[in-house]
């Protein structure tokens, strides 16, 4: 069983492993908990979803105003498409949410962080394309 935070409602949920590529839905609201898309969470969502995901989870810190974030985005999107069911690809705007980037002390954007079994598992700053996105959350997990 892994255990994975429904990023609706933040509610826990155990999926079994082989059910992970099977679309598993939050027992509580019915949301998709393995979406193969990129999700903007809140400074708490994330924090829950640090603790309690047992699943690699890999969080892009950007703001709206930073071009080479913007220039990541699409291919943050297909890193999240491929990585379905293997981690779970996040973002968090650190101009709505500067308490979680001042709580991992991000210094440039843009940021990855992995996260794996609640510790940070690795780190790498700067715009990347999809394959180096997908190569970084399978030396996080």
């Amino acid at each position: 069983m892994v255990k994975m935070v429904c990023f609706e409602c933040g509610q826990t949920n155990r999926v079994p492993q082989e059910r992970l590529t099977a679309g598993p839905k939050c027992g509580t609201c019915g949301a998709a908990l393995v979406e193969g898309k990129a999700r903007e969470l809140d400074a708490a969502t994330l924090a829950k979803a640090i603790r309690t995901d047992e699943m690699p989870l890999v969080v892009d810190f950007w703001a709206p105003w930073c071009g080479p974030c913007r220039m990541m985005a699409p291919e943050f999107s297909k890193a999240a498409a491929s990585l379905k069911g293997k981690a779970r690809l996040v973002k968090v705007n650190t101009e709505m949410h500067p308490q979680a980037s001042a709580s991992f002390g991000i210094r440039g954007i843009p940021t990855l962080i992995g996260f794996a079994g609640g510790r940070e598992s690795g780190r790498q700053s700067g715009a990347l394309p999809a394959a180096q996105i997908e190569a970084f959350a399978s030396r996080v997990g």
